[in-house]
């Protein structure tokens, strides 16, 4: 599992999970991708969680730097199978 800093608190996370499986206690959590404030957050130091419900909410996320962790539903497993490669570059 690939893992992403959690803002400037020094702790990895994994840059994908269930909703409710990470900790994320700290951080600015976001509905979708807020350029604005994803950049601010980040700039502060303080961890991004952004929740995603499909394969392009979970590739939007991942495309932004300041994302230290997409949380997907809690019945969305098929979320956390995606080939994140495949569906950034294709095949």
């Amino acid at each position: 599992m690939r893992e992403r800093w959690f803002g400037a608190t020094g702790r990895r996370v994994p840059e994908l999970a269930r909703e409710g499986e990470v900790d994320v206690e700290g951080a600015l959590v976001l509905p979708g991708v807020d350029p604005e404030r994803l950049r601010r957050a980040f700039d502060e130091g303080t961890p991004v969680v952004v929740r995603a419900s499909s394969p392009a909410a979970v590739k939007e996320a991942l495309a932004r730097p300041e994302v230290s962790c997409v949380l997907v539903p809690a019945d969305r497993d098929d979320l956390l199978a995606l080939d994140l490669t495949e569906l950034t570059y294709g095949r």
